[in-house]
């Protein structure tokens, strides 16, 4: 008996793949901008002060605008149902541990993670970047953006262990298959 391998949309691989190419790239440069300028919750001391970081970050951020845009759009129109549903937090209380409760928490965290890039995005937009060079760590934006990445960081973690619950290992991969489809 053949197998039956999953099919990811092209465009919505494509947008995804950039767009997760960079969040993390953002996540990392962030973090590096926090350890080297902040790390009042903690730090590692990777780096030390260093105003290209904020630079760097701040390009990958502004690429991320543009590539999240499609991604959204993308994700809307092509993977709405991928997304949450009117229905889904009701009936996610009586069908726990059940295979359609695990896609309706999965759609959930995939909506969790657009939410966040958009909280993320606009929150880091609306920031000084001169800030943090100054020492100015108390600003409203800047706790909303640190916000926003930890809920991201952890929804994408999560997202992760979501897909390997749901599709296995062959849906994890139909994310990297070159293979187009006119469907």
């Amino acid at each position: 008996m053949m197998k039956t391998q999953q099919y990811q949309p092209f465009l919505l691989r494509l947008f995804h793949g950039i767009n997760a190419l960079l969040i993390i790239a953002c996540l990392i440069t962030g973090f590096l901008v926090y350890d080297s300028w902040d790390g009042r919750f903690g730090q590692l001391g990777l780096t030390v002060k260093n105003r290209s970081l904020i630079d760097i970050h701040g390009t990958f951020a502004f690429v991320l605008f543009f590539v999240f845009l499609g991604f959204l759009i993308v994700s809307i129109k092509i993977g709405r149902n991928r997304l949450i549903k009117s229905d889904d937090l009701p009936k996610l209380i009586n069908k726990v541990g059940t295979k359609i409760w695990w896609h309706r928490l999965h759609r959930i965290v995939n909506t969790t993670i657009l939410l966040a890039t958009i909280l993320s995005i606009g929150s880091g937009k609306l920031q000084d970047e001169n800030w943090l060079p100054k020492g100015e760590m108390n600003h409203i934006w800047y706790y909303i953006h640190l916000t926003g990445w930890l809920i991201m960081l952890l929804a994408i973690a999560i997202h992760l262990l979501m897909s390997t619950k749901i599709g296995g290992i062959s849906l994890i991969l139909s994310m990297f298959r070159l293979k187009f489809s006119t469907k």
